[in-house]
């Protein structure tokens, strides 16, 4: 049972992580049914710890790259009819810019993160579509384009016929300082694979990686930039990625011979991928990843279990197959006799799951996350964020079930204790106290005799 002084507890201000460790108890239906043990809830207060993060850049620093966004801003801006730019620029959120959207037919959008604001009660013409794409790049077989020396994405939409009758001019941003919360990983030559939906903010943490690995640790990084996102369009690429070089994917269905390519030629440590999502992709990285190069990555998902699922992808987390278990070795665990094992060792060493901008899961061990999720146990994870002062907040929690026995075991504030009827892992401070009352109340109330229960 929990003590009642944990939930009236509050953590202090420290510059020294001290992680706090909690076990809880699964309560999967099955190993083959879908999982979603990331319920999107923030932990409770006691969970987190704030820490010293690393040093916010001067104001200087800052009013430089906000000069240098501004630059780069106007050149995508100057794609839209002038009513439209100066509706934009009126807008309080200018600099939160999501993307702008421009249809035939139907009324300009720019999306900001609290709504879309529509830019003219006009509709767009073909003439509007052809001043814009007339100022960006060529269009390449994925449908997307940029503007030289910016890191903005065209992404065109076309007809039956070939026509491009629909744009979404999507803003791009090198935000030093973005990769902070993973410097520890970056530094000690882990392999990362970053996940999470789009628009999250995948492709600006990779780019700051880059950049860090190129600069900071002064290592061979190699950029294979699938669609210019990284580096920007244009021959020469974005100061953003510092003094990382990069190699440009004539075509998407290519980019696996471009890795190789990368590697055979150019002697990198560090090998930069964004959006893995081919299965020959995957086989490349790795290949890569077994020449002793340092990875690191992108794909497109929510959870680890989302690469468990796609079986184009599972390489990239060992491979995924199944297992018949003798009758001996099923009872031992209790489970069924087929299951579900890692076939070989991941190609990444450490797995982040992007939340937010400000938030990531880590997993310090990909194969042990791995072999948690096929048994069907939670596995371990490290919650990270920045807060609006910059300061880095860290709370780690994990699962360790036994074959034997099925306890609630917590460490750090928690003592240690038995239950087996607890399968939450969230105990609001008030609830928990209540849920504490309410079971000691239905304990008094139980009485056992021989002959039945009253």
């Amino acid at each position: 049972m929990f003590c009642y002084s944990l939930f009236h507890h509050s953590p202090p201000l420290i510059t020294k992580w001290k992680p706090q460790l909690l076990f809880f108890k699964p309560n999967f239906k099955s190993q083959f049914s879908p999982l979603n043990f990331y319920p999107n809830q923030n932990f409770p207060h006691f969970f987190t710890k704030r820490i010293s993060g690393y040093p916010i850049k001067s104001p200087a620093f800052s009013s430089s790259l906000e000069d240098e966004f501004d630059v780069e801003l106007g050149r995508l801006l100057s794609l839209l009819p002038e009513e439209m730019r100066r509706r934009i620029r009126e807008h309080e959120e200018l600099r939160e810019l999501i993307e702008v959207v421009m249809d035939i037919g139907r009324k300009p959008l720019a999306r900001f993160p609290s709504g879309d604001f529509v830019l003219s009660d006009c509709p767009i013409t073909v003439q509007d579509i052809e001043h814009a794409t007339s100022q960006v790049g060529d269009f390449a077989i994925d449908n997307r384009a940029g503007i030289s020396r910016t890191l903005h994405r065209i992404s065109a939409i076309r007809n039956r016929k070939g026509t491009i009758i629909g744009l979404t001019c999507r803003v791009g941003r090198a935000i030093s300082g973005s990769a902070d919360l993973l410097r520890d990983l970056v530094q000690d030559g882990a392999s990362l694979l970053l996940i999470g939906p789009p628009g999250v903010g995948k492709t600006t943490i990779i780019r700051d990686i880059a950049r860090m690995l190129a600069n900071d640790y002064k290592k061979r990084v190699m950029i294979v930039d699938t669609s210019n996102e990284i580096g920007g369009d244009g021959d020469i690429p974005h100061a953003g990625i510092g003094c990382a070089r990069r190699m440009q994917v004539p075509d998407s269905d290519m980019q696996h011979k471009v890795l190789i390519e990368a590697v055979e030629n150019h002697m990198p440590q560090v090998i930069v991928i964004d959006e893995i999502g081919t299965k020959l992709e995957a086989m490349a990285a790795c290949t890569i990843a077994q020449r002793g190069i340092q990875l690191v990555a992108t794909a497109h998902g929510v959870t680890i279990e989302n690469l468990i699922m796609n079986p184009s992808l599972e390489i990239l987390i060992g491979g995924i197959q199944s297992v018949t278990l003798g009758d001996d070795e099923a009872n031992r665990r209790g489970v069924q006799k087929t299951v579900l094992e890692r076939k070989g060792p991941s190609t990444f060493s450490c797995g982040v799951e992007i939340v937010s901008k400000t938030e990531l899961r880590v997993h310090r061990c990909l194969e042990a996350t791995v072999d948690a999720v096929l048994a069907g146990r939670f596995p371990r994870i490290e919650i990270r964020k920045m807060n609006s002062q910059g300061l880095e907040e860290s709370s780690q929690t994990f699962t360790d079930i036994s074959s034997d026995k099925e306890d609630l075991v917590v460490t750090g504030d928690l003592s240690e204790t038995s239950d087996e009827n607890s399968i939450g892992n969230h105990f609001p401070s008030d609830l928990s106290s209540k849920m504490a009352d309410d079971s000691t109340e239905d304990r008094d109330l139980l009485h056992m005799y021989v002959y039945g229960l009253f």
